[in-house]
């Protein structure tokens, strides 16, 4: 073996813009960019925890965390990280630990990619 291969790992993410249309309509700009932005902030500290949270090897409080996730993302219309937390949910209720970790560090990509998507759009009028 002469070369080793590296493979970047990203995960393509997006925003449910109805979702984010239907939360301004509904709130209005002002209130609609407190709970965006309240909500960024907690997933953020919610997938931290989470991460902390798999390290210590505490199963059941990493479920509650990424149950938590879910109501937030799905809030603020990031379906793909709501769907990865349920991921993460299956593997602790089935005890696949390699796939946990597989499927934690694809929530953390997740996540970070739809902050960055949320954070881009804060510019954009919906």
């Amino acid at each position: 073996m002469n070369s080793v291969t590296q493979i970047r790992l990203a995960e393509p993410v997006s925003v449910d813009h109805d979702r984010l249309g239907a939360l301004y309509s509904e709130m209005g700009h002002a209130g609609a960019e407190d709970v965006v932005c309240r909500a960024m902030e907690e997933l953020a500290l919610r997938m931290a925890h989470c991460d902390r949270l798999m390290r210590s090897a505490e199963y059941d409080e990493l479920r509650k965390s990424a149950r938590s996730l879910i109501a937030i993302a799905e809030q603020i219309g990031m379906d793909l990280l709501a769907r990865v937390a349920r991921d993460v949910m299956d593997c602790i209720d089935i005890g696949d630990s390699v796939a946990l970790a597989a499927t934690l560090g694809r929530l953390m990509r997740a996540g970070e990619g739809s902050l960055t998507a949320i954070w881009d759009l804060q510019d954009i009028t919906i």
